[in-house]
């Protein structure tokens, strides 16, 4: 899974490794973070690796695919939850730069990690099938207006994606489906500027509080497993109700 070393795909990682999956870990920059959690799936009676992998540059992607092939097997479950902000910004203030990496990761990232798995489990290539999981924001449907317009621009772009790959690859053994998190106590708001952005905005959420990376883990575990066999091309909101 990519963004492992961290929020979601950190505690997704755990949990996948607590239900008996064997992990890649995906990480950018922060190894010790990915090799902690590796580590944590180990002790769970699970196999995990840590991989450096730039979810934006596909020889990175390809490489992440076929180191976890070698060390622990062909995949059979798939979560892209790389993701950056890009920092908060009104669209006018935009550089090219920030626009470009937001994209960069949040897009082609997720693309690309969808593409090496449906190359691998596509039983029309000689796979198994299995499952792919996307991580979009309900920013998609909240439009991020004075904050991050291109954050959720690309995060509409997500679940586009999801919903066309799902209808596309349903008929070879693969299911695709989107997680939508609300505020997430995570370090994505601080990574952003604003580390008490999810508490500061609770009470606009009708369950009167932000949501954990763990309870979004559980619902990436279930779309990921046999349990959601009849789901695909959904986007799951974990949101708390806004």
């Amino acid at each position: 899974m990519s963004g492992g070393s961290r929020g979601i795909g950190a505690a997704t990682a755990r949990l996948a490794g607590e239900r008996g999956y064997d992990v890649a870990v995906a990480y950018e920059k922060d190894r010790e973070a990915a090799e902690r959690v590796a580590a944590e799936v180990a002790n769970a009676g699970s196999r995990a690796l840590a991989v450096r992998a730039d979810v934006a540059q596909e020889r990175d992607v390809v490489h992440l695919f076929d180191e976890a092939a070698h060390a622990l097997a062909p995949p059979c479950a798939v979560l892209a939850c790389a993701g950056v902000t890009g920092g908060f910004s009104r669209v006018e203030d935009l550089s090219v730069q920030t626009l470009e990496r937001v994209l960069s990761v949040n897009v082609i990232g997720t693309i690309l990690l969808a593409r090496e798995a449906v190359r691998r489990m596509s039983t029309r290539r000689g796979g198994r099938g299995g499952s792919i999981v996307t991580v979009s924001s309900i920013a998609a449907q909240l439009g991020g207006a004075g904050e991050w317009v291109h954050y959720a621009a690309s995060k509409g772009a997500v679940e586009t994606f999801t919903v066309g790959l799902a209808r596309e690859v349903a008929s070879e053994g693969i299911r695709v489906n989107c997680v939508s998190p609300g505020l997430i106590e995570t370090g994505l708001h601080a990574a952003a500027g604003d580390s008490d952005r999810p508490r500061r905005l609770a009470a606009g959420i009708p369950l009167g509080r932000p949501g954990t990376a763990a309870e979004v883990a559980e619902g990436v575990l279930w779309l990921l497993s046999s349990a959601a066999s009849y789901t695909t091309g959904a986007i799951l909101r974990i949101s708390g109700g806004r």
